[in-house]
């Protein structure tokens, strides 16, 4: 073979192989996408019908504050991210891409889901007879107790220890319905206490500032014990380091929403201190909770 033929052969291994690694890399890229999917057709659907209540209700009614709809939008990509996408099939896997997930799920995703007034945006859009049934389930006896700070930190916190502390864990990754249940009252449970510490809704059940910041503390507290028990002892069925690491992320990454969750309390204890001091104006009731004491429930939203 003369050095022509060689110079022919070497180029086209070599135009072969350039070939192949932009088709592995197109195919990886497009594998990234795809994995992307499930989380955009959970997210998407969520997102459009909070953006077309606001936009519906806004041209009726006084309208809606844009960074609320900006705060349900992010709230309910973090939640969506925790049971579909990437990190959702991670989770499987890896302790610490679970407690990640917990993190968006249980934490950062109501956090920013209760500041986005969902119930008052509901009240807007339902019709009246609606509205009045949904006012009235809120001042039902088993919506006090449900909604109560103790009541929901019990569900919020004691439900992560009956999870990480038992079979229930394992479990859950064996069973989808499980694993389903699991993930809802991860998220319900975390909403529920959010909101009792942080009402940003119209809610006829409001408790007082000290209960609040007596139950928050205790939540808190309870939170961070779970973390280092479980830096100790990690749940069956996880690689010991791995959980180690899920296990500072819990601990760390918990005190930071709850750090911001204190940030909030204290803010709003100012400004409730403030109005206080400052002479009431006659004639003005409280937008918020109006919206119970109307017919229709949507005079307003509750300011924050």
């Amino acid at each position: 073979m003369n050095r022509a033929n060689v110079f022919v052969y070497a180029h086209a291994g070599h135009g072969h192989g350039a070939d192949a690694s932009a088709v592995e890399s197109a195919h990886h890229a497009a594998h990234g996408v795809a994995a992307f999917v499930p989380l955009m057709l959970l997210a998407l659907p969520l997102m459009l019908l909070y953006l077309g209540a606001a936009f519906w209700t806004s041209r009726r009614y006084k309208r809606w504050p844009a960074y609320r709809s900006l705060l349900a939008c992010v709230g309910i990509l973090a939640c969506a991210s925790a049971v579909a996408g990437p990190l959702a099939q991670a989770s499987h896997g890896s302790f610490t891409a679970h407690m990640f997930g917990h993190l968006l799920l249980g934490m950062l995703g109501p956090l920013l889901l209760v500041y986005s007034a969902p119930i008052t945006l509901l009240l807007r859009s339902l019709p009246r007879r609606s509205a009045r049934m949904l006012t009235g389930l809120l001042r039902s006896r088993p919506a006090a107790v449900l909604t109560h700070p103790v009541t929901a930190a019990l569900l919020n916190v004691g439900g992560l220890w009956l999870l990480y502390t038992t079979d229930l864990y394992a479990a859950m990754h064996t069973s989808a319905m499980l694993h389903m249940l699991v993930h809802f009252h991860v998220f319900a449970a975390g909403y529920l206490f959010t909101a009792s510490i942080l009402p940003v809704d119209p809610s006829p059940h409001r408790t007082g500032m000290k209960l609040r910041a007596c139950v928050m503390i205790a939540a808190f507290a309870a939170h961070g014990i779970l973390s280092k028990f479980l830096y100790a002892s990690p749940p069956l069925g996880t690689d010991i380091a791995d959980a180690r690491v899920g296990a500072q992320l819990m601990y760390y990454g918990g005190d930071g929403v709850d750090l911001l969750l204190i940030l909030l309390f204290c803010y709003r204890g100012y400004r409730a201190a403030g109005r206080q001091h400052t002479p009431s104006t006659p004639n003005r009731p409280d937008e918020g909770n109006r919206i119970l004491r109307s017919e229709k429930g949507k005079e307003g939203i509750h300011s924050t």
